[in-house]
Protein backbone atom coordinates (compact mmCIF):
# COMPACT_ATOMS: atom_id res chain seq x y z
CA UNK A 1 0.00 0.00 0.00
CA UNK A 2 1.33 3.47 -0.83
CA UNK A 3 1.72 5.99 1.72
CA UNK A 4 0.86 9.42 1.13
CA UNK A 5 3.51 11.72 2.68
CA UNK A 6 1.54 14.69 4.66
CA UNK A 7 1.53 18.57 3.32
CA UNK A 8 4.31 19.49 5.86
CA UNK A 9 6.82 16.51 5.60
CA UNK A 10 10.07 16.44 4.04
CA UNK A 11 10.70 15.22 0.84
CA UNK A 12 14.44 14.57 1.11
CA UNK A 13 16.21 12.31 3.51
CA UNK A 14 19.40 14.21 5.21
CA UNK A 15 19.27 11.90 8.27
CA UNK A 16 17.73 8.73 10.71
CA UNK A 17 15.55 11.75 12.71
CA UNK A 18 13.79 12.95 9.12
CA UNK A 19 13.16 9.06 8.41
CA UNK A 20 11.93 8.82 12.01
CA UNK A 21 9.93 11.98 12.02
CA UNK A 22 8.05 11.29 8.52
CA UNK A 23 7.39 7.12 9.92
CA UNK A 24 6.11 8.35 13.19
CA UNK A 25 3.18 10.61 11.98
CA UNK A 26 2.59 7.68 9.45
CA UNK A 27 2.36 5.51 12.36
CA UNK A 28 0.30 7.55 14.96
CA UNK A 29 -2.05 8.06 11.86
CA UNK A 30 -3.14 4.66 11.56
CA UNK A 31 -6.15 3.30 14.10
CA UNK A 32 -5.81 2.79 17.85
CA UNK A 33 -6.26 -1.31 16.58
CA UNK A 34 -3.42 -1.19 13.68
CA UNK A 35 -1.28 0.49 15.90
CA UNK A 36 -1.15 -2.39 18.16
CA UNK A 37 0.38 -4.64 14.99
CA UNK A 38 3.89 -4.84 13.25
CA UNK A 39 4.17 -2.93 10.15
CA UNK A 40 6.71 -3.31 7.17
CA UNK A 41 7.34 -0.03 5.36
CA UNK A 42 10.26 0.58 2.63
CA UNK A 43 11.20 4.19 1.59
CA UNK A 44 12.40 4.59 -1.76
CA UNK A 45 14.82 7.16 -2.60
CA UNK A 46 17.12 8.75 -5.24
CA UNK A 47 21.17 8.86 -5.45
CA UNK A 48 19.94 12.61 -3.96
CA UNK A 49 18.43 11.29 -1.17
CA UNK A 50 14.67 12.19 -2.50
CA UNK A 51 11.71 9.97 -1.46
CA UNK A 52 10.03 8.45 -4.49
CA UNK A 53 7.35 6.62 -2.38
CA UNK A 54 6.79 4.95 0.89
CA UNK A 55 5.41 1.24 0.78
CA UNK A 56 3.62 -0.86 3.35
CA UNK A 57 4.87 -3.83 2.54
CA UNK A 58 2.83 -6.03 5.45
CA UNK A 59 1.02 -5.70 8.35
CA UNK A 60 1.60 -8.31 11.13
CA UNK A 61 0.33 -9.38 14.35
CA UNK A 62 1.28 -7.55 17.84
CA UNK A 63 4.43 -8.67 18.01
CA UNK A 64 5.44 -10.49 14.05
CA UNK A 65 5.68 -9.52 10.33
CA UNK A 66 6.14 -12.03 7.91
CA UNK A 67 8.17 -10.20 5.11
CA UNK A 68 9.27 -11.78 1.60
CA UNK A 69 12.08 -10.10 0.28
CA UNK A 70 10.87 -9.84 -3.07
CA UNK A 71 7.78 -7.88 -1.96
CA UNK A 72 10.07 -5.10 -0.22
CA UNK A 73 12.66 -4.62 -3.66
CA UNK A 74 9.30 -5.44 -6.28
CA UNK A 75 8.31 -1.18 -6.06
CA UNK A 76 12.00 -0.28 -5.68
CA UNK A 77 12.56 -2.26 -8.60
CA UNK A 78 9.71 -0.30 -10.59
CA UNK A 79 10.54 2.97 -9.54
CA UNK A 80 13.72 2.85 -10.05
CA UNK A 81 14.66 3.68 -6.67
CA UNK A 82 18.57 3.43 -5.97
CA UNK A 83 18.79 3.58 -2.09
CA UNK A 84 16.17 2.24 0.42
CA UNK A 85 15.56 2.41 3.86
CA UNK A 86 13.77 -0.38 6.04
CA UNK A 87 11.28 0.83 8.52
CA UNK A 88 9.39 -1.91 11.08
CA UNK A 89 7.52 -0.55 14.22
CA UNK A 90 7.51 -2.66 18.07
CA UNK A 91 4.11 -2.39 19.79
CA UNK A 92 5.54 -3.83 22.34
CA UNK A 93 7.78 -0.09 23.04
CA UNK A 94 10.87 -2.42 22.86
CA UNK A 95 13.69 -1.09 21.03
CA UNK A 96 15.90 -4.05 20.72
CA UNK A 97 16.04 -5.75 17.85
CA UNK A 98 15.17 -9.69 17.76
CA UNK A 99 17.38 -11.83 16.32
CA UNK A 100 14.11 -12.13 13.48
CA UNK A 101 14.50 -8.73 12.85
CA UNK A 102 18.51 -9.37 12.30
CA UNK A 103 18.18 -12.30 9.88
CA UNK A 104 15.13 -10.52 7.87
CA UNK A 105 17.70 -7.70 7.44
CA UNK A 106 20.57 -10.16 6.93
CA UNK A 107 18.56 -11.76 3.95
CA UNK A 108 17.59 -8.41 2.80
CA UNK A 109 20.72 -7.17 2.12
CA UNK A 110 22.22 -10.11 -0.12
CA UNK A 111 18.91 -9.26 -2.05
CA UNK A 112 19.32 -5.56 -2.32
CA UNK A 113 22.98 -6.38 -3.91
CA UNK A 114 21.74 -8.87 -5.98
CA UNK A 115 19.38 -5.81 -7.92
CA UNK A 116 22.31 -3.42 -7.31
CA UNK A 117 19.82 -1.31 -5.12
CA UNK A 118 21.38 0.25 -1.60
CA UNK A 119 20.01 -1.05 1.15
CA UNK A 120 21.28 2.00 3.52
CA UNK A 121 18.92 1.49 7.29
CA UNK A 122 16.60 -0.35 9.18
CA UNK A 123 14.63 1.30 11.63
CA UNK A 124 12.43 0.20 14.60
CA UNK A 125 10.15 2.34 15.70
CA UNK A 126 7.62 2.92 18.09
CA UNK A 127 5.26 6.37 18.87
CA UNK A 128 8.24 7.63 21.29
CA UNK A 129 11.42 6.92 19.93
CA UNK A 130 13.61 4.63 17.61
CA UNK A 131 16.74 2.96 16.92
CA UNK A 132 18.74 2.66 13.52
CA UNK A 133 20.52 -0.39 12.40
CA UNK A 134 23.21 1.73 11.01
CA UNK A 135 24.03 4.31 13.90
CA UNK A 136 24.34 1.09 16.46
CA UNK A 137 26.82 -0.29 13.82
CA UNK A 138 24.47 -3.08 13.41
CA UNK A 139 23.93 -2.98 9.82
CA UNK A 140 27.55 -2.87 9.29
CA UNK A 141 27.60 -6.37 11.26
CA UNK A 142 25.57 -7.75 9.08
CA UNK A 143 26.76 -6.19 5.70
CA UNK A 144 29.94 -8.65 7.11
CA UNK A 145 26.90 -11.59 7.37
CA UNK A 146 27.48 -14.34 4.78
CA UNK A 147 24.74 -16.47 5.92
CA UNK A 148 22.78 -15.79 3.16
CA UNK A 149 25.59 -15.26 0.76
CA UNK A 150 26.05 -17.74 -2.36
CA UNK A 151 28.44 -20.18 -2.17
CA UNK A 152 30.41 -18.91 -4.83
CA UNK A 153 30.20 -15.50 -3.71
CA UNK A 154 32.18 -16.59 -0.47
CA UNK A 155 35.05 -17.92 -2.91
CA UNK A 156 35.23 -14.81 -4.09
CA UNK A 157 35.32 -13.22 -1.12
CA UNK A 158 38.03 -15.87 -0.01
CA UNK A 159 40.50 -15.55 -2.59
CA UNK A 160 40.19 -11.61 -2.76
CA UNK A 161 40.89 -11.54 1.05
CA UNK A 162 43.92 -13.67 0.66
CA UNK A 163 45.32 -11.58 -3.06
CA UNK A 164 44.49 -8.36 -0.59
CA UNK A 165 47.17 -10.50 2.33
CA UNK A 166 49.48 -11.39 -0.11
CA UNK A 167 49.96 -7.54 -1.40
CA UNK A 168 50.40 -6.69 1.89
CA UNK A 169 52.85 -9.04 2.79
CA UNK A 170 54.83 -8.29 -0.12
CA UNK A 171 54.91 -5.00 0.52
CA UNK A 172 56.36 -5.44 3.93
CA UNK A 173 59.06 -7.64 2.38
CA UNK A 174 59.72 -4.77 0.07
CA UNK A 175 60.23 -2.68 2.50
CA UNK A 176 61.95 -5.04 4.96
CA UNK A 177 63.92 -5.66 2.10
CA UNK A 178 65.14 -1.86 1.06
CA UNK A 179 65.66 -1.13 5.07
CA UNK A 180 68.26 -3.83 5.40
CA UNK A 181 69.68 -2.73 1.86
CA UNK A 182 70.34 0.81 2.90
CA UNK A 183 71.38 -0.41 6.12
CA UNK A 184 74.46 -2.08 4.49
CA UNK A 185 75.32 0.78 2.18
CA UNK A 186 75.71 2.99 5.09
CA UNK A 187 77.43 0.66 7.12
CA UNK A 188 79.80 -0.17 4.13
CA UNK A 189 80.04 3.90 3.21
CA UNK A 190 80.91 4.38 6.79
CA UNK A 191 83.44 2.15 7.02
CA UNK A 192 85.05 3.20 3.72
CA UNK A 193 85.20 6.44 4.97
CA UNK A 194 87.00 5.45 8.27
CA UNK A 195 89.57 3.08 5.85
CA UNK A 196 90.34 5.90 3.37
CA UNK A 197 90.92 8.48 6.41
CA UNK A 198 93.29 5.88 7.75
CA UNK A 199 95.20 6.38 4.51
CA UNK A 200 94.04 2.62 2.96
CA UNK A 201 93.53 3.08 -0.75
CA UNK A 202 90.72 2.39 -2.45
CA UNK A 203 92.04 -0.87 -3.94
CA UNK A 204 92.33 -2.53 -0.55
CA UNK A 205 88.68 -1.09 0.71
CA UNK A 206 87.43 -3.08 -2.04
CA UNK A 207 88.86 -6.17 -0.94
CA UNK A 208 88.04 -5.56 2.46
CA UNK A 209 84.62 -5.19 1.43
CA UNK A 210 84.61 -7.71 -1.29
CA UNK A 211 83.41 -4.77 -3.72
CA UNK A 212 84.74 -4.01 -6.84
CA UNK A 213 87.12 -0.56 -6.68
CA UNK A 214 84.51 1.83 -9.00
CA UNK A 215 81.71 0.58 -5.78
CA UNK A 216 83.84 2.03 -3.35
CA UNK A 217 84.11 5.21 -5.11
CA UNK A 218 80.70 4.88 -5.50
CA UNK A 219 79.36 4.67 -1.80
CA UNK A 220 82.25 7.61 -0.55
CA UNK A 221 80.75 9.86 -3.19
CA UNK A 222 84.32 9.60 -5.22
CA UNK A 223 84.24 9.93 -9.03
Amino acid sequence: MDIKLAKHDKRYIESTDDVYSIMQRVLLRENKIDQEKEHFWIIGMNLRGYILYIELIALGTYKAVNIEPMNVFRVAVMKNASRVIIVHNHPSGSLTPSEEDKDTTDRLIQVARILNIELTDHLIITPRSYISFRTTRLMEELEQSIKYVPPYQVVERIRKEEKKIAKEQLAVEKNKTKAEKEKRQKLAQATANALLDKGVSIEDIAKILEITPKAVEKIINLK
